[in-house]
């Protein structure tokens, strides 16, 4: 894929570098080499770093401890998940109060609450009998988490059935972990919207929630980096922002990930270390 060419005399852009996490900081437990180091030298020139993800399962605390685990101080007005972006879809028209049924993993739960909501376990069974799977839920949300088991993808897709609003974090098929993809929450999702006969809303990136999200948050300046064409690069183009495409995460591993005939990613590095020079220097 072409690279653009940088001007060396072209002062640093005021808009902001967000930066997916997995596969581009990390993939699974471990740290990207380098990708630390050039977040701290992004940050040494002057750009402002945040952080956007379509991993929803854990809370914005979880995911700023784990960047302060690796050298990169951060704070939660940095963190944007797709998590949130689904509580702020659900804002559109659900009132504060609704009863929003979550399979999905404790940083779902957070924001329904934060925007409002109260909560409903996808795993708690606490039927009377003869009562319907769902419950009375007025939304339901799927994410990814480690706990998806039939029990689940009953009760989920019988709300569903039932009227709920569907409301799918984001529809990744896979995430790169690792050493190795593993199933994303679109996979989840596909389960939940196969047994319920029901297409769900999409909140995470590239959708509209996230975007609108996004500029609110971050401004309408920036460079989108991320590992995955069909969503960082969807996003990027969304928001009216270049992509900065690693091949650190699953654009670089995982045959099955679409590449985008056009546009191109405006850069394209082996990880996040070798763009730096690249997003230093760029300017609108």
């Amino acid at each position: 894929m072409p690279t653009a060419a940088i001007d060396p005399e072209a002062a640093p852009h005021d808009g902001v570098i967000a930066c997916d996490l997995d596969g581009v900081l990390w993939r699974g437990d471990v740290a990207i080499a380098g990708s630390a180091d050039a977040v701290r030298a992004l940050r040494a020139a002057g750009r402002r770093v945040v952080f956007l993800t379509n991993n929803s399962s854990n809370p914005i605390a979880h995911v700023v401890d784990r960047l302060e685990a690796i050298g990169l101080p951060t704070t939660a007005a940095d963190v944007v998940s797709s998590a949130q972006a689904a509580a702020a879809l659900l804002q559109t028209d659900l009132p504060r109060g609704a009863r929003v049924l979550s399979c999905a993993g404790p940083g779902v739960v957070e924001a329904l609450r934060a925007a409002g909501y109260e909560t409903v376990d996808a795993g708690d069974d606490d039927r009377d009998a003869g009562a319907h799977v769902g419950g009375d839920v007025d939304a339901v949300v799927v994410g990814f988490h480690r706990d998806f088991d039939f029990a689940r993808l009953d009760r989920a897709a019988d709300a569903v059935r039932r009227g709920a609003r569907f409301v799918a974090t984001n529809l990744d098929a896979t995430y790169p972990g690792t050493d190795r993809v593993l199933p994303g929450a679109g996979s989840l999702v596909a389960a939940v919207a196969i047994a319920s006969g029901r297409e769900p809303e999409v909140a995470g990136k590239p959708e509209p929630a996230t975007v609108a999200l996004v500029h609110a948050r971050f401004g309408t300046h920036g460079v989108m980096v991320g590992d995955r064409p069909s969503t960082d690069g969807a996003l990027a183009r969304r928001l009216g922002w270049p992509f900065a495409m690693v091949l650190s995460g699953i654009g670089g591993h995982d045959p099955n990930e679409p590449v985008p005939s056009a546009p191109a990613p405006e850069w394209v590095g082996s990880d996040l270390a070798a763009l730096v020079d690249a997003l230093v220097r760029y300017r609108a």
